[in-house]
């Protein structure tokens, strides 16, 4: 009787052991996301995006010289156009405002006298300001902007690293 209830112990001690194995932990994974009454999904890549405006060299900002433009694109996807009217989308761009360039997006970091300029069309875009209205299309559509960093009219500029956000907001029409 011992043996068969040692046997039955060592059986559960076991089996106890390989279901603790079993759920054993080495990472987590984490799902972000929500959901809107929008007519468009925004593909997550778009969502919290980096654009990097490059190493500029410090005389092409002075006197309120500018960058080269870089792309900031907007990914949209399984866009259903079933409740729009004009079948359009604005988009507005949200930011603390550089104090140094009128318009432009403020920058935190070492470099200074320089703001970051947002162009839709080829128009500088106006921050808290709906853009002119953007055609879309059933399925996947992608809004395309352009990004570049001025310098300030007056004054020299700081050399250093720099950072800006911009939060952006659609509104289908």
């Amino acid at each position: 009787m011992k043996t068969k209830f040692k046997t039955a112990l060592l059986t559960i001690g076991l089996f106890a052991g390989s279901i603790s194995a079993a759920h054993a932990a080495d990472g987590t994974v984490t799902f972000l996301g929500s959901v809107h009454s929008g007519a468009c999904s925004i593909k997550p890549e778009s969502i919290d995006q980096t654009v990097n405006l490059g190493a500029i060299a410090k005389h092409q900002l002075q006197a309120g010289g500018k960058s080269e433009a870089r792309s900031v694109k907007i990914e949209l996807e399984g866009c259903d156009l079933t409740d729009l009217t004009d079948n359009t989308v604005t988009t507005t761009f949200t930011a603390a405002p550089s104090n140094d360039v009128p318009g432009a997006i403020g920058t935190v970091g070492g470099a200074g006298r320089i703001g970051i300029m947002m162009t839709h069309g080829g128009k500088p875009v106006e921050l808290g300001v709906a853009t002119t209205p953007q055609a879309i299309s059933t399925g996947d559509n992608t809004l395309e902007f352009g990004a570049y960093v001025q310098g300030a009219a007056t004054g020299d500029i700081v050399p250093g690293d720099f950072s800006a956000v911009t939060n952006f907001t659609l509104a289908y029409q």
